[in-house]
């Protein structure tokens, strides 16, 4: 560290996305012992994984997983707002990476060829001003080596935010909101469709409908957490 950004961390110093506590060297974004609170899944090493059984009616569905388990009041949650709602755009590349580490190490993503973001409206991309599983997709992409495609897919229809509806409602809220709008570009291809959060897989699903239109194309999904 130059003594200017030394300087520079006294006076403002970066504090931990989750707990607000102040980042020692070598910490980034989130502190060692919310990282060590997060709780991993180890679904990406696992057929037949609780995601996976979620998503089962999917066409051409290859693998399911989700990193993290969220739960109301954990580490998880705190991530996921940051992320979502706290413009840390920086965080969600590195949550992309810790990603891309888990399904590298699970070797079942290894063929991926393209990864997909699930598509934000342009009005709420307007509002927010980025879509936080594009930067998860980019994270992951650094490790696998593999580019993101963003224009594949669109969300057509605005709708309500999927946290505010329950049951049948988030199917409702999310059904043909999602349009194949540039096949040729995921044709023949091994698909990662990448979101932050799945709940019901409402969202996920309508958008994999959408993809599955595309000839010759397998999908994969990797959420970075699954709520419970």
């Amino acid at each position: 560290m130059s003594p200017f950004a030394a300087i520079l961390q006294v006076l403002f110093p970066t504090t931990c996305a989750c707990c607000g506590e102040v980042l020692v060297h070598g910490e980034r974004q989130v502190c060692l012992n919310c990282l060590c609170d997060m709780a991993a899944t180890a679904f990406s090493s696992m057929d037949d994984n609780p995601v996976e059984r979620k998503l089962a009616g999917l066409r051409r569905l290859r693998h399911a997983t989700a990193v993290y388990l969220f739960r109301k009041g954990s580490t998880v949650r705190e991530v996921v707002h940051a992320m979502k709602f706290r413009g840390n755009t920086e965080l969600c590349l590195m949550m992309g990476r810790q990603m891309g580490l888990d399904l590298l190490a699970s070797g079942r993503f290894d063929d991926v060829d393209v990864l997909v973001p699930v598509p934000l409206h342009w009005l709420r991309r307007l509002w927010r001003g980025y879509n936080q599983s594009e930067l998860l997709c980019r994270g992951i992409g650094e490790v696998l080596k593999a580019p993101v495609c963003t224009d594949a897919v669109m969300r057509h229809r605005y709708t309500r935010q999927q946290s505010l509806q329950q049951g049948q409602q988030r199917t409702d809220n999310v059904a043909d909101a999602f349009r194949l709008r540039k096949a040729s570009k995921i044709e023949g291809k091994h698909v990662l469709l990448v979101d932050d959060v799945i709940t019901t897989g409402a969202t996920l699903s309508a958008c994999a409908n959408a993809i599955a239109e595309a000839d010759g194309v397998s999908i994969s999904v990797a959420a970075f957490s699954m709520a419970l």
